[in-house]
């Protein structure tokens, strides 16, 4: 790790503000928003990061000033005489703290910088707080796809969707789900070496269905009534998500009358299912159309 006085551009007398400036600069133009997958682009933002780490920090900056820790923050050996404490411990007496608590830390001034964007730290072994960063809104490694949905996948809760490598990736559907939804697919997104994959961002598309008219977690659907069945009643073969059943008709059905078939919408957020509303439209029979005529002609319209 170089000297972080040297990452970060400035002299040793600098003062907090000169730092944080330094900082943020720095920051905005290696951030992979800004970079835009640059060369060398990820281990510059880390490390500017972890200089930041240092030396926006009081005691840290004092540790590394007076030669106790090193760039990377790790405590230098001091020899055996003259170090504080009485014990055989070389670093008996110092205290190494954490600068997570500090108010102008790194993660406030990117956020400052782009608009309130958190990001994740790589866990494991010497990774610093800042080194491995992915932004969740827009950053680096998110990436943003849709998917188009029909009424069939959203009736089985499931769905899929093509990744930026062409791999086509299967994943569940939230029960309630509405378009332009956006679903979170975490880990799906991006990858670079030594840090958390991004996430894949996908806006839900829904398809429209030749048969089924989406009304919230309910499915509309127009069935032709025969003439004669609308009279005198009878079975009317209704398709619905699950298969055709036979939906009884009673005598004398007008055109818009509408039949609930519970349960048999969609997934609904609360449990269970929506309903499927059947709206009967009266078909006029193909044949026999002059013998139907000279009938009404005779009868009249009846009231």
């Amino acid at each position: 790790m170089r000297d972080p006085y040297t990452v970060l551009g400035i002299a040793k007398t600098a003062g907090e503000k000169e730092i944080k400036a330094a900082y943020r600069a720095l920051a905005k133009k290696y951030h992979p928003d800004s970079a835009k997958g640059a060369v060398g682009t990820k281990e510059k933002f880390a490390e500017i990061g972890h200089a930041y780490d240092i030396l926006g920090d009081k005691e840290k900056r004092g540790q590394f000033d007076r030669g106790e820790i090193d760039g990377e923050g790790k405590p230098r050996f001091q020899g055996f005489a003259g170090t504080p404490g009485s014990g055989s411990n070389p670093f008996e007496g110092f205290e190494f703290r954490s600068s997570r608590g500090r108010g102008s830390g790194a993660e406030d001034i990117l956020s400052e910088i782009f608009g309130g964007r958190g990001f994740r730290t790589a866990s494991g072994a010497g990774a610093s707080r800042n080194q491995g960063s992915t932004f969740d809104s827009g950053g680096g490694l998110d990436i943003k796809l849709t998917a188009e949905v029909c009424v069939e996948d959203m009736a089985r809760g499931k769905a899929s969707v093509h990744l930026s490598n062409g791999k086509q990736l299967a994943f569940s559907l939230p029960a309630g789900a509405t378009d332009g939804q956006a679903v979170r697919l975490a880990g799906q997104g991006r990858r670079a070496p030594g840090v958390q994959p991004g996430d894949a961002l996908v806006t839900l598309r829904f398809i429209k269905h030749n048969r089924f008219e989406l009304d919230g977690t309910d499915i509309r659907t127009i069935v032709g009534l025969p003439l004669r069945t609308a009279v005198g009643g009878g079975k009317v073969a209704v398709e619905t998500l699950d298969g055709k059943i036979a939906l009884s008709v009673p005598p004398f059905t007008d055109s818009g009358k509408v039949f609930r078939l519970k349960g048999k919408g969609l997934p609904a957020k609360t449990g269970g299912h929506g309903d499927m509303l059947v709206v009967m439209q009266i078909r006029l029979p193909a044949a026999g159309r002059d013998s139907l005529a000279e009938f009404f002609s005779k009868t009249g319209e009846a009231d």
